[in-house]
């Protein structure tokens, strides 16, 4: 069963206060594949997921500076360029004259697919580039950025890097696991260490897990765990937490757009947040109980838990550190929400152009497990 929806419209005027922007009028046929981009006459069919994203951006932006947009893990390009189709469409010229669009992409191969899909559109190449590198590598983001921009990260999160912790009943310490190899046979092992990496503890303190275990650490808890042991898993991202660390260090004005899953079917492997990991073979998936089985090639996918993206934001941001100290008083320095994908796309896109005649719509139907975060600087920014 699917997650209930969290969409809070009423907080789409607050964050979204700007009028919309009326697109053009293109050919659609029903048929019209979600990301495809073709050409029919003088007419481009824009990828209506990417409109979506790019008629957010307009409601939003400050119009006054220069239109700037980072997008991490771009794929093939297909959002780059439906985002800068659209804007060139729709936006005053001013706006799509002075704009630049950077990529940043871990990949090579990916990194040239990028700029041959982009390329398509002679105008957009003057405005779009793609930087080869990781992206939760601060040095690579050089200077603060002081400008206001946007960032983009559409299924990144769920193939970020998490961290797997351990308590042997409902009151005993979280411990780091760790894998070792065995010497004695093959396959892999858990070992249990003491909390030492900075943004395991980082984690933890968003969650107040550990300060869970401290209020719980009374007699008539400890004896009951005894008598009644139940060992806790939790997997913790934080792959997004330094992500977000380095973006808002960077970037201290940025407004973000991320989309992921909400919810993944048929997760076997024990634990909070536990991953799916999966294999194909001969056409056929076959999904793994136990992560250290994973041997050779397999899809690791996390869904993203959006209440913990929230605090590590605010958290990343410096507002949430500073409600330790009970005599601060200062406000929040992000405004955020999480929509349904399908919510989303009913606000920003043109859902009306991807129905079918029989009613399926896949802009709306096809993404009932994705969530869109959107988050916004405040007035707090300093």
């Amino acid at each position: 069963m699917l997650s209930r929806s969290h969409t809070n419209k009423k907080l789409l005027p607050f964050i979204f206060n700007k009028l919309k922007v009326t697109p053009n009028e293109p050919f659609t046929p029903p048929f019209q594949a979600l990301f495809s981009t073709h050409i029919v006459g003088e007419k481009p069919i824009l990828p209506w997921y990417a409109q979506g994203i790019a008629e957010a951006i307009m409601r939003t932006a400050n119009l006054s500076v220069p239109l700037k947009i980072y997008e991490i893990g771009g794929g093939s390009g297909t959002c780059a360029k439906g985002i800068m189709d659209y804007i060139m469409l729709n936006a005053p010229p001013r706006v799509y004259n002075s704009m630049t669009y950077t990529s940043v992409e871990i990949s090579p191969a990916l990194a040239e697919i990028q700029k041959q899909t982009v390329g398509e559109v002679h105008g957009h190449l003057s405005k779009f580039k793609v930087e080869h590198r990781d992206a939760t590598d601060r040095s690579g983001w050089g200077d603060v950025e002081q400008q206001p921009c946007w960032v983009i990260m559409l299924e990144v999160l769920d193939n970020l890097s998490h961290d797997l912790i351990y308590s042997e009943n409902q009151v005993s310490p979280w411990m780091e696991v760790w894998v070792e190899k065995q010497l004695d046979r093959e396959g892999l092992s858990e070992l249990y260490k003491p909390l030492q990496d900075p943004l395991i503890k980082c984690c933890l303190e968003i969650l107040e897990l550990d300060k869970s275990n401290t209020n719980q650490s009374s007699a008539v808890s400890k004896a009951w765990s005894k008598l009644f042991p139940k060992p806790r898993r939790c997997w913790l991202p934080t792959g997004c937490m330094k992500l977000l660390e380095v973006l808002h260090a960077a970037l201290p004005k940025m407004s973000l757009i991320a989309s992921d899953f909400s919810y993944l079917p048929d997760v076997k492997i024990p634990g909070e947040r536990a991953p799916l990991v999966s294999t194909k073979k001969d056409g056929y998936s076959s999904d793994y109980s136990n992560y250290l089985d994973a041997k050779g090639e397999a899809d690791i996918f996390f869904a993203t838990d959006f209440w913990l993206l929230e605090r590590i934001d605010h958290y990343c941001s410096g507002w949430l550190k500073l409600q330790k100290d009970k005599s601060s008083t200062q406000g929040k320095k992000r405004r955020t929400i999480t929509l349904d994908t399908s919510s989303f796309m009913e606000e920003f896109g043109l859902p009306s152009k991807t129905r079918t005649k029989d009613g399926y719509n896949p802009l709306l139907d096809d993404f009932k497990n994705t969530k869109f975060y959107l988050s916004v600087p405040t007035h707090n920014i300093k």
